[in-house]
């Protein structure tokens, strides 16, 4: 929903589109990355720059950043099995997301059947 209110707009052109969500990575890591060129108002000119969006959950947020710091700072005879450990959690994060995202939509198709009751 967030990527298509943003590529909705007339003044943002899509570049590249990667969806890790769909297509995992190897890792686990999840995350849905637009490459888009937006425009910058100068004071006498509108000059495109190209930008990476990436939207992904605050759990899998924390996850990248996590595995983005053990990444530089253990020591080879231990990746292997924080590699596996953190795949493990990024497959637990996924299902998690998933079941939350089915929990928030029961929620609003509840709130939405109370308020055309109200409404009738």
């Amino acid at each position: 929903m967030i990527a298509d209110l943003l590529t909705a707009q007339d003044d943002i052109e899509i570049i590249r589109v990667s969806d890790y969500i769909k297509d995992p990575k190897q890792n686990g890591y999840r995350s849905l990355h637009l490459i888009v060129s937006i425009p910058v108002f100068l004071s006498n000119e509108n000059e495109h720059v190209k930008v990476e969006i990436q939207i992904r959950t605050i759990a899998m947020d924390f996850w990248a950043s996590l595995e983005h710091e053990l990444a530089y700072k253990v020591s080879d005879g231990k990746n292997k099995d924080i590699s596996r450990e953190l795949k493990a959690c990024a497959d637990i994060i996924a299902t998690t997301d998933m079941r939350l995202q089915r929990l928030h939509n029961l929620t609003i198709n509840s709130k939405s059947k109370k308020t055309l009751k109200r409404l009738v």
